[in-house]
């Protein structure tokens, strides 16, 4: 069976965003090509001696992704154009937006990236998929059991990394959690295990709800510790009332600092008066736009860490 293939061109700055709106529409796997050099950890991580030449990055990004014939391929490219119309209105910039079809071999696409993910540290912490066994030497650190399936999040990024470090120093026993943008689940479930009294969670995406169900169980987490919403927790009423206000000891965000601008004003009706917000997601050349907002919010920023070119803002709400 033939898939047929659609490349869309656009801005490496509007990459992220745009991948994530093509999974809330329904599009399980996509490819990018840009020419964003490699940070550092990308550089340590292909254990070559000599790196290959790279062209100047020109700021064009181009997005791939697969549909099969009988899918209702009109439908889903509709939806694609409409939420590139949204992150328009949003100011970024998505360049040329132009969309080209060609079609390409079948290949077991759910399946393959799984040779690209295996176990890895983050500090005591050992993150592993199911596929992989826990090595003998490893038997007495924290393990968190991430399959991402369709979802985001095994922790292997630095935004997550960065996240993760910031729980750990802050969570207190009995925490009550607000994951926004839970993706796989995996800041909730290691909140949870470390001893959070409860979590909950939101996504624009309906795949998360399966994989953060999935996830939430291989790790041994009672379900009636986590509840998991999906919908727009910065436009979407609804959810907010859901969420709760005033409730939470801990907010924390990995978005992207363009989504990180709008959501601060209102997840301060989400944290009690000394809570702590925790965010990431930041390229470092936002790191300032974060911080002004965060401040201009009357939150207390209390650290700015950073891991490779990202950069993760601490803060608290005094009163």
């Amino acid at each position: 069976m033939k898939w047929n293939k659609y490349t869309l061109k656009t801005t490496a700055d509007a990459e992220d965003l745009i991948s994530s709106m093509m999974q809330d529409v329904g599009i399980q796997g996509i490819e990018i090509e840009d020419k964003v050099p490699l940070s550092q950890r990308d550089k340590e991580q292909m254990f070559v001696d000599i790196l290959p030449d790279v062209p100047d990055n020109d700021g064009v990004a181009y997005i791939s992704f697969y549909l099969e014939p009988d899918e209702e391929q009109a439908e889903i490219l509709r939806k694609v154009e409409e939420g590139l119309d949204e992150i328009r209105s949003w100011g970024v910039d998505v360049g040329e937006a132009t969309i080209t079809a060609s079609e390409t071999e079948d290949k077991d696409w759910i399946n393959n990236w799984k040779e690209f993910f295996h176990q890895f540290y983050v500090d005591d912490i050992l993150i592993k998929p199911s596929w992989e066994e826990v090595q003998p030497e490893d038997r007495d650190k924290l393990l968190i059991q991430i399959d991402p399936g369709t979802a985001f999040g095994t922790g292997m990024h630095e935004t997550t990394q960065l996240c993760i470090r910031q729980l750990r120093k802050y969570l207190m026993p009995e925490t009550v959690l607000l994951d926004v943008g839970t993706g796989s689940g995996i800041l909730s479930i290691i909140s949870l295990k470390l001893g959070a009294k409860r979590a909950v969670g939101t996504d624009l995406d309906t795949n998360a709800l399966e994989a953060v169900k999935e996830n939430m169980k291989v790790n041994g987490i009672d379900p009636s510790s986590f509840e998991m919403m999906i919908g727009n927790i910065i436009t979407d009423k609804e959810i907010q009332d859901r969420v709760g206000y005033s409730c939470y000891d801990i907010v924390v965000a990995n978005i992207l600092a363009e989504v990180l601008v709008p959501l601060t004003p209102v997840i301060l009706n989400q944290l009690k008066t000394g809570g702590i917000y925790i965010t990431s997601g930041i390229i470092d050349d936002k790191e300032e736009l974060v911080v002004k907002t965060i401040k201009d919010c009357g939150l207390t920023v209390l650290e700015v860490t950073h891991q490779g070119e990202w950069v993760s803002v601490t803060a608290r709400k005094e009163q």
